[in-house]
Parts: C-alpha cells; structure tokens; sequence
C-alpha cells in the first residue's frame, strides 16, 4: 500500500521561506509524476506545483516565480521550495503522487500558516 508523508509546515512571517518534504514508500519505482496542492479554509484544494519522472514541471500562475518544486534523485521523495511568501499562502499543503497505472496518492496533510 502506497503512503505519502510530508514534512516541513509551520509558522512562518510574510516574505520568509519554507521548504516542504514529501517521501513516498509502497509504491516506490512506480511513480510517474508527484505534486502539491493545498486547500485554504472555506476552499477547496487547488494546484500548487507537478513534476514529472521527466522532470517537467508544471506550476500555479500564484505559484510562479516564488516556489520552487523538485524530486530527489531516488525519485521518491519531492520537495516544495517557498519563498516571498504571502498571508494568501495559509492552507494546509498536500503530497501526491500518482503511479504508472493511474492510481492517486495522498499525504495527510501539513499546515503553513504565514503571519502578516
């Protein structure tokens, strides 16, 4: 059974930096592409960051500029570099991978909380 487990949110001050770890486990060698996503209080969860085995990658026009996403070099872990960031940004963060075959992973979840 796949898992994801994110790592790295926190409390952090406007035009500060957080960096965001994702490890997968169960589904390791299978994993196409991985991804961030996160869902603000009253809304739903929306894009922040994908990246390919190919290593494209594809980003949020709010992300843009600002995050940066990455996969390491064993292919199962991948990263979200925050910078210049925003009160907007406050949500809780989720990992996903989806494999070969289709199927979707989730992480749990891990909150950012960026004070003005």
């Amino acid at each position: 059974q796949g898992q994801l487990v994110e790592s790295g949110g926190g409390l952090v001050q406007a035009g500060g930096s957080v960096r965001l770890s994702c490890v997968a486990s169960g589904i390791i060698f299978r994993i196409n592409a991985m991804g961030w996503y996160r869902q603000a209080p009253g809304k739903q969860r929306e894009l922040v960051a994908t990246i390919t085995s190919g290593g494209n990658t594809n980003y949020a026009e709010s992300a843009k500029g600002r995050f940066t996403i990455s996969r390491g070099k064993d292919q199962n872990t991948v990263y979200l570099q925050m910078d210049s960031l925003k009160p907007e940004d406050t949500a809780v963060y989720y990992c996903n991978a989806i494999i070969f075959s289709g199927a979707n992973y989730w992480g749990q979840g891990t909150q950012v909380t960026v004070a003005s």
